[in-house]
């Protein structure tokens, strides 16, 4: 019984530090802006209200916009399907908001048939490969780009991070704790899914 309890206090320890390690890389990276010249800037996709990005997703696009007319990447890639009951994607949405902002349709590529990180990221894979592009600058929230870039990562994608510092995220604490945990817990299932969820 002695050594059941010592087992099981070594793995509550066990899981503390590994948690409290990813935390810390989820937030180290967040707090890193690796934008440098790339074959494309890639923004990941976020809610939208009837073709009207969500104010997350706005704060995503503008960045991206900004990094586009600063002549960081020739390409803009835009993601994200639609909910069920929604008249219009993520993407299409994100592409009129590039167009009205100043960045021409020719230079917008667009994947909408994703509904989550990964769906998104290795439809982005294919984009870039059909269009011979090797790397990229990821945008997305703080807490988001680890789990992006790794996975870019593990599609082949050369991939930098450059989180948005406008995100509503960025004042809502109790929004950040949350996210955190979704990343935790996205993290941890795509790891013991061997990266294949």
């Amino acid at each position: 019984m002695r050594d059941l309890v010592r087992l099981a206090a070594a793995g509550f320890l066990g899981l503390i530090i590994v948690t409290g390690y990813t935390t810390y890389r989820i937030w180290a990276q967040g707090l890193r802006d690796d934008q440098r010249p790339a074959d494309a800037i890639v923004v990941m996709g976020a809610a939208q209200y009837d073709g009207r990005p969500s104010p997350v997703f706005a704060a995503r696009l503008e960045h991206a916009v900004a990094l586009y007319k600063a002549g960081l990447a020739p390409w803009l890639i835009v993601t994200g399907g639609k909910a069920p009951g929604d008249r219009t994607t993520e993407a299409a949405s994100a592409k009129a908001y590039a167009i009205a902002s100043g960045i021409p349709a020719a230079a917008i590529l667009a994947e909408d048939g994703s509904r989550t990180t990964l769906e998104s990221i290795r439809a982005v894979g294919g984009v870039m490969r059909a269009g011979g592009l090797r790397t990229a600058v990821f945008v997305s929230d703080r807490p988001h780009i680890l789990r992006v870039l790794r996975m870019a990562r593990d599609e082949g994608i050369t991939g930098w991070g450059s989180p948005t510092r406008t995100s509503p995220l960025e004042t809502d604490v109790p929004g950040r704790a949350d996210a955190t945990i979704h990343e935790l817990a996205a993290l941890a299932a795509y790891f013991l899914a061997g990266g294949a969820s």
